[in-house]
């Protein structure tokens, strides 16, 4: 290329300026500016002209229009794309236009190629040429999204792979063909239920098909890249499809679920499964592909459509993680891929969905990168998209997060599958999320019992008479010759007579089940938990060891060093150390311990510190990653500011891995609020919907300190609602050493009877004397559902009145002065809640002969705590015989004061009340 000889006006200052940024920097530039700089050198000869250019006869302000239309089309082309299947784009961008950048159609042909620097350039006879083969990618049936993405070397990489089509590939023969049986599966499943069940839900795929050939591509991608697992989620749409075809969940299950005849069985001595709606279950299925075997696992979801996003990336991590050997586990990207299918009005509408991609690329949460597809029917039930969001796109939500984003026709089978292996080749590449936005329609109407035309009559002009994509593309094959019309309506009518057979041989016998049998109600067995003296002693040593040159902060290094004397005979072994232990102790059974929450690392109340901070150099210190005895892996995070989506999240991973005993903690109790769905449709009812266990551990800091409404309450008396069948365990404990004991016990019942644990961990009592504990009580005994009183021995036959509490306020209780005028009281504390441990209170008011009555006292409103749980359990345990009273607040809407003084002024009447004589709850004043 020869110099640019002669140029002026603004046109020469800017190009003066790229070329002396290339001198300095040749990266600094495009790749086009590059090109056209190489060999380059400004000249201003007397005698030259005035509209200098390449070879003498380029114009400057063409080669710059010519530069600027091709970016514009890769960064706006989308917009003219035809990516709806049953509607023109809404609006062009008039920036697409060459007019728009000061040239014509004719100064574009006049150009060399080489302007419109891309690999669609080569062969190309003019710069027109190679305007309109980028037209033929960013404005066809796919619209590509990656402006936003702010590393460098992601974008050219993408721009790379999109122009040179490298995954856009011709299908062969045989996959033409292949892919037509697919959709002959898909297509003809769906017509096969719409004729046989006809008006029942179903949430069809139609309108979408191509969604199982594109996770057909990522499985077997995953597979090849030697990934051991895909981990799937979604909501309603097109899930009977994907169960089938791509878990093979066996079409006699499927069928049965709609005649009815395959409904879960329960154990002779287990809960009763309710079991779940058909589109809401999940399948696990195995498949070996190119020698590989890798299982694929489909999460049940409840009718809240994008709460699973969380889980099923909970379940990859733990697929990723080694957990095996000592140390923060070894996380393996490669060994799962997770993939979401989000429904076009939820994925913009729903918190869920930003909250889980903001966890994406976090050290505790990501997982190298989940695929994302839209299954957009350009419709949310009855609602349009001008009403449901205030987006362009329902995926403009994942531009925040530096997400590529492909929009693509769901019509266009080949476009499809191309999108698809782009997807997967980046998220190995840089181990990021990925978007597909597949967008097609909706053919029935939401739930196929739904009249669309009610509400939207020209749409579904349009989809009545649009034909199917297994129509599109067998017309496709017909007209090149590839197949006839008869071999394409057999490969249709085939599925159709197999699905036939099938239902014909269901009878009407019992179908098979679709969950596992339940387990027994909990047994009531004492587990071993304690760990002998030097064994502690040699643990503590441990984690307060440090490398040398390591110092903390000089005042956190006093506090722990102090935990050296709390193993003496004078004990004070607080909630932080003994939790601590117990975690150290577990390690080097072999047990991995995972914990997160918001600052977990140092505890919202500065009373935990595994993670130590060096006071001059900032470096970390992970004190149990490095306890030299473990022999299997800890790790532990701060969260980023969300419930829903960790509590989903680890959730998720305790069904996944249910050997990792895994702690989710809570800033405050009441935070747990904020993942009420979760709590609600997942962990609380997993198994008896749908067979699924988890021995997850949530602490929620409760207790009533006079820090206001919301720093109060955990909400003990939602989980006390929830709690049925055995499915949690609630747990309300006032000891360092009980504590101790309740996190041993609930690893070691992770190998044989998981459950859920929620605990109502303390604040005020994290370093309270009478929480304390000796080194003799985490060396001995075990967890004690009930705790009785340990100083009426003797005079048990002087107790006319037992009073019953769960939690801090035992302390309140106890520290009481009138409790030294009250010889005839006695004070029991209930531990544990649910299981609500009936024998042991039982146990307690039979070896009190002259007990009248019992008193349950709580400092939370009578409508809330655990009185209205426990009142009619404990008539129950006396057989009425006893009168059972109640000692706390009154009812209330709000769960505490807000001003300091009326809450210690509500404590104190509460404690004199529960020594001196019983109230009755009462209702709180009404308003004026």
């Amino acid at each position: 290329m020869s110099d640019l000889k002669d140029f002026y006006g603004p046109n020469a200052g800017y190009v003066l300026d790229l070329h002396e940024r290339f001198l300095r920097d040749p990266e600094s530039v495009s790749e086009a500016w590059r090109s056209f700089f190489q060999g380059f050198t400004p000249s201003t000869a007397e005698g030259t002209s005035p509209r200098g250019g390449v070879d003498g006869d380029i114009d400057l302000s063409g080669v710059l229009g010519a530069h600027d239309l091709a970016e514009t089309i890769r960064a706006r082309g989308h917009t003219a794309a035809r990516l709806s299947p049953i509607s023109e784009p809404a609006r062009i961008d008039p920036a697409l236009s060459p007019e728009a950048h000061g040239i014509s159609e004719a100064d574009l042909a006049a150009l060399p190629p080489q302007i419109v620097s891309t690999p669609a350039a080569a062969g190309a006879g003019s710069a027109g040429d190679a305007i309109r083969r980028l037209r033929e990618i960013y404005s066809g049936t796919i619209g590509y999204e990656f402006d936003h993405i702010g590393n460098a070397t992601e974008r050219e990489w993408l721009r790379d792979a999109v122009e040179s089509g490298r995954f856009r590939s011709d299908l062969g023969r045989d996959a033409r063909h292949n892919l037509l049986k697919r959709l002959s599966q898909v297509e003809g499943f769906e017509k096969y239920l719409h004729k046989a069940f006809f008006g029942q839900k179903r949430f069809s795929i139609e309108g979408n098909d191509m969604m199982v050939p594109m996770l057909d591509e990522l499985v077997s991608g995953a597979a090849v890249a030697g990934a051991s697992d895909v981990v799937i989620g979604m909501a309603h749409r097109g899930r009977l499809n994907v169960l089938t075809h791509i878990l093979d969940k066996p079409y006699a299950l499927m069928l049965g679920g709609f005649a009815g005849i395959a409904a879960p069985k329960p154990e002779a001595d287990g809960p009763e499964l309710t079991g779940d709606v058909k589109y809401h279950m999940g399948w696990r299925h195995s498949r070996e592909i190119a020698g590989h075997e890798v299982r694929i696992t489909l999460s049940p979801n409840p009718s809240h459509l994008e709460f699973v996003n969380p889980v099923v990336v909970g379940m990859a991590r733990a697929a990723q993680d080694d957990t095996s050997e000592a140390g923060t586990p070894t996380l393996e990207p490669g060994a799962a891929l997770a993939i979401v299918i989000h429904g076009d009005a939820a994925f913009p509408g729903q918190g869920v969905v930003a909250e889980t991609l903001n966890m994406s690329r976090t050290a505790g949460f990501t997982i190298g990168g989940t695929i994302h597809i839209i299954a957009n029917n350009q419709i949310g039930f009855t609602t349009l998209p001008e009403d449901d969001r205030s987006t362009r796109y329902s995926s403009d939500l994942a531009k925040g997060f530096e997400i590529p984003i492909v929009h693509v026709n769901a019509d266009d089978p080949e476009a499809c599958l191309a999108v698809t292996r782009l997807a997967h080749a980046y998220r190995q590449e840089f181990h990021k999320d990925f978007l597909i936005d597949l967008i097609g329609y909706r053919r029935w109407g939401h739930n196929e019992g739904d009249e669309p035309a009610f509400t939207q009559p020209r749409m579904y002009d349009v989809v009545r008479s649009h034909p199917t994509v297994r129509e599109i593309w067998s017309k496709t094959l017909i007209d090149a010759g590839t197949i006839g019309e008869d071999e394409s309506n057999a490969i249709l009518q085939e599925v159709l007579d197999r699905l036939s057979e099938v239902q014909d041989s269901l009878g009407s016998g019992d179908g098979e089940s679709e969950a596992p049998p339940a387990p027994a109600t909990p047994a009531d067995r004492e587990i071993e938990t304690a760990v002998p003296a030097d064994r502690l002693r040699e643990l503590n040593e441990a984690l307060l060891d440090r490398p040398d040159g390591f110092s903390p902060n000089a005042r956190l290094a006093k506090l722990l060093d102090r935990r050296r004397e709390a193993l003496g005979e004078d004990g004070g072994i607080d909630w932080g150390h003994a939790e601590s232990l117990a975690f150290a102790s577990l390690l080097e059974d072999g047990r991995p311990v995972r914990l997160t929450g918001q600052d977990a690392e140092r505890g919202t109340f500065s009373h935990r510190h595994l993670v130590l901070h060096g006071a001059e150099t900032g470096e970390e210190l992970d004190v149990l990653a490095s306890l030299p005895q473990a022999t299997a892996s800890f790790e532990i995070h701060n969260s980023p500011l969300s419930e829903t989506s960790v509590v989903g999240f680890e959730y998720g991973y305790t069904v996944f891995d249910p050997d990792v005993l895994v702690v989710w903690e809570a800033q405050f109790g009441d935070f747990a609020n904020g993942a009420q769905v979760i709590i609600d449709q997942f962990i609380s009812a997993s198994y008896q919907k749908w067979g699924q266990s988890s021995g997850l551990v949530l602490l929620l800091p409760h207790g009533y300190e006079g820090q206001g409404p919301e720093h109060s309450s955990a909400r003990l008396e939602r989980f006390l609602q929830l709690a049925a069948e055995g499915n949690l365990r609630v747990v309300n404990c006032t000891t360092s050493a009980q504590y101790f004991h309740l996190l041993r016990r609930q690893a070691a019942l992770l190998d044989d009877d998981p459950r859920p644990l929620i605990v109502m961990s303390p604040k005020s009592l994290l370093r309270h004397p009478m929480a304390s504990s000796k080194l003799e009580q985490l060396a001995t005994g075990s967890f004690q559902p009930v705790l009785a009183d340990d100083t009426v021995a003797g005079r048990e036959d002087q107790i006319t009145r037992l009073l019953l509490c769960s939690g801090k306020v035992y302390v309140d209780l106890a520290a009481s002065d009138a409790r030294e005028n009250s010889g005839n009281v006695a004070l029991g504390r209930v531990e544990e809640l649910y299981p609500f441990p009936a024998e042991q209170i039982s146990d307690i008011t039979d070896s009190l002969p002259a007990l009248e009555e019992i008193v349950w006292v709580q400092e939370e409103p009578a409508n809330m705590g655990a009185w209205t749980f426990v009142e009619p359990l404990l008539r129950e345990v006396t057989g009425g015989r006893i009168p059972v009273r109640y000692a706390g607040r009154p009812r209330r809407a709000s769960p505490a004061e807000g001003y300091a003084d009326k809450h210690a002024t509500e404590q104190a009447r509460i404690v004199a009340t529960a020594w001196e004589g019983a109230n009755a709850p009462k209702r709180a004043k009404k308003r004026a």
